[in-house]
């Protein structure tokens, strides 16, 4: 497969989890640790399509800001106004599995649901000025 390929896979892999993650608004039916999560995981493919696009081979890790450091090595940045994005990391694997009640709560879902709508777009782009 190619690097534009998997980059392809990657960000429709995303596209999933923001799906599921535009259907959990209703903090009554959904944790906040499953919202973030979910956020996590589509924020995590899109860098990692992102990534595979520009020939990067990316760090098996879900650290956010590992992946946008790497990013960034290749003079590639996520816009400003994203950036917050990168503090999902903890969702990903220890809010999980640790009690969340002890980290606190407030995550403002319409945001992130637009800023996770806006990566994935910048993403898009990204691609769609890639040649085969």
């Amino acid at each position: 497969m190619s690097d534009l390929e998997h980059a392809r896979q990657m960000l429709g892999f995303a596209r999933r989890d923001f799906k599921a993650l535009t259907g959990m608004k209703d903090e009554e039916t959904f944790a906040e640790e499953i919202f973030g999560f979910f956020a996590q995981q589509a924020v995590e493919k899109a860098l990692k399509a992102w990534l595979s696009a520009i020939g990067v081979e990316y760090p098996k890790v879900h650290d956010l800001k590992g992946l946008a450091q790497v990013l960034k090595k290749q003079h590639e940045a996520i816009p400003e106004e994203l950036s917050s994005l990168l503090d999902l990391s903890d969702f990903a694997v220890q809010l999980r599995y640790d009690s969340y009640d002890a980290m606190g709560s407030g995550l403002d879902r319409e945001t992130i649901i637009k800023k996770v709508s806006g990566l994935i777009e910048t993403v898009e782009a990204k691609l769609s000025t890639i040649k085969e």
